[in-house]
């Protein structure tokens, strides 16, 4: 019998047929406490990089949007205070715990009309070819077990002259700065997760999430391989944190 493909998940390797249950126990988890561990962690600055990648997306009033691994809909929620018209974002996740989140919170800040929510697996997306203006994903692409596949289906779904944005923690490019953030990462992270979330273990896996994601060129070279041209990224903080767009043409 052929051995099973391995690959990682946070720093452990697992047989690849694994990993989507396991990111999947992840967030089912922490889905409740997810915005609020954000701001902590990031001293709310993820509100402001968020801000940043919607402004990349370059929204116009009748554009159709998927918001991919959209989570608690924070992205969403800006996405649809730009359109009018016949315009339209679609908040995707592969986990119905955080897409279950993210409706109640939409539903509540009562930004419910252009919004429409598909829980979606970002390795297959269920949507025509051609189909979205743009398509944006923040902090969650380091969770797909095949990125490749998800760059590809990403530019399938794109419309001719449409764009991706990719929000990511990435890699700093200063060396005293790189071990400050693993200090930060591997040691406030987790005590962070048991004192807010009541679950150490997921937010330690976050952490390693991060190291194990692409750097900031490999990124862009996997844009360009999946068929995005003009591909480039911006460092946030020295590249704490990295926002890639790709275009179809």
């Amino acid at each position: 019998m052929p051995k099973e493909e391995t690959t990682h998940f946070g720093y452990k390797t697992i047989p690849i047929s694994e990993k989507t249950e396991k990111v999947a126990s992840v967030f089912h988890s922490v889905a409740s406490r997810y915005d609020i561990m954000n701001d902590l962690m990031s001293f709310g600055l993820h509100r402001l990089w968020k801000r940043m990648a919607v402004a990349k997306c370059a929204v116009r009033p009748n554009h159709i949007i998927l918001d991919l691994a959209g989570g608690t809909g924070d992205i969403t929620s800006l996405l649809a205070k730009k359109l009018t018209g016949a315009g339209q974002v679609i908040l995707s996740d592969i986990n119905n715990s955080m897409l279950s989140e993210g409706r109640d919170r939409l539903l509540n800040e009562g930004c419910f009309g252009p919004i429409k929510f598909v829980q979606a697996n970002a390795e297959k997306l269920p949507f025509p070819d051609e189909f979205f203006d743009c398509i944006i994903i923040g902090f969650g692409l380091r969770n797909v077990t095949h990125k490749e596949s998800a760059l590809m289906e990403m530019a399938r779904t794109l419309k001719p002259g449409g764009r991706v944005v990719i929000l990511e923690f990435s890699h700093p490019k200063n060396a005293f700065l790189n071990k400050a953030y693993d200090a930060y990462s591997f040691s406030v992270l987790p005590i962070l997760g048991e004192l807010v979330a009541q679950d150490s273990a997921s937010y330690q896996y976050l952490a390693e999430s991060i190291r194990m994601h692409p750097n900031q060129e490999a990124l862009k070279s996997m844009m360009e391989t999946a068929g995005l041209e003009h591909c480039e990224y911006q460092n946030i903080h020295q590249g704490i944190v990295a926002i890639h767009t790709g275009f179809k043409f």
